[in-house]
């Protein structure tokens, strides 16, 4: 009997991609913290209205993003988004606490910051198997963190410009990602360029190579378009299929591949090679399915 073959991903994503949201998110805190990293919008109006950005954009723009993300087995970007979101809280908080003349606990606060400049650090160095954009985005909050770790410490005012100037650039390069990733797949074109090779290269991983049994399928299967279900010689398959043998025998493929359905053979016996093959309807339609996509659309 012949079957349609599932032949989709394990896991099919849940949700739409949420990063353009929790980068849009990012990029609103920022901007609605820039006045403050450069002095403006100090007074309580100022503190309240950048302190309610942070929660509903900084916190729930990514909280929601790094759920979706979760959802969709995207742990790198699920993780990042929805532990920065809990951050952003704490920026409201902070914000909110300040307008009201409370001034949150400079050793708590340094101490935390620590903890995520280590935590950002090794977050940056994954980010770099996956993009040089990224790698960028995470590098500027480390080195946000860093000015703010040494503010903290040495109670450095110069130290302010830089912090005000890294957050401007986080909000650029979080929107330019946000836009290369929502108008480039509209457009047809890469509008917002994005870098194509990673930062870091990862050891490529163990995989199948199917070629030869590809190039066993493509004969035979020219070979019925042909000759219907007439047998083909095993040394006219082998001149056939050529160069993907690389020196491995041919035998051993096109026995797995009757016991699984795929092809029928003659003349295998004890101490006596295949003679001849050709593929079954089954086969057939696994090929049609798997290389010629027959039900794909």
């Amino acid at each position: 009997m012949i079957k349609k073959l599932d032949l989709g991903p394990a896991h099919k994503e849940v949700f739409a991609a949420a990063t353009p949201l929790g980068l849009i998110g990012l990029a609103i805190g920022c901007a609605a913290l820039t006045p403050i990293a450069f002095g403006k919008g100090l007074d309580v109006a100022g503190l309240k209205t950048a302190a309610m950005y942070c929660l509903l954009f900084g916190a729930g723009g990514q909280l929601i993003a790094g759920l979706m993300e979760l959802t969709n087995k995207n742990l790198y970007g699920g993780t990042l988004f929805t532990a920065f979101s809990f951050n952003w809280v704490m920026n409201w908080w902070a914000l909110d606490a300040l307008s009201g003349g409370t001034t949150p606990s400079s050793a708590i606060v340094l101490s935390v910051d620590v903890a995520f400049l280590v935590i950002f650090a090794v977050m940056t160095y994954g980010f770099g198997f996956y993009s040089k954009l990224l790698f960028l985005l995470l590098l500027d909050i480390d080195l946000m963190f860093v000015c703010r770790i040494l503010k903290e410490v040495t109670h450095a005012a110069a130290l302010n410009l830089p912090i005000a100037i890294l957050t401007v650039l986080l909000a650029l390069i979080a929107l330019y990602i946000a836009f290369a990733m929502l108008i480039n797949p509209t457009a047809n074109r890469a509008i917002f360029k994005m870098p194509a090779a990673p930062m870091f290269r990862a050891t490529p991983k163990a995989t199948f190579d199917f070629s030869l049994r590809r190039a066993v399928f493509e004969a035979l299967y020219d070979w019925w378009r042909d000759r219907a279900f007439e047998t083909l010689e095993v040394d006219k398959l082998r001149e056939k299929v050529g160069a993907k043998l690389e020196g491995r025998r041919l035998e051993p493929d096109l026995h797995y591949l009757a016991e699984l359905g795929a092809v029928a053979v003659e003349g295998p016996s004890e101490g006596k090679p295949i003679r001849s093959v050709r593929l079954t309807a089954a086969g057939i339609d696994f090929y049609e399915q798997t290389i010629l996509q027959k039900y794909a659309g």
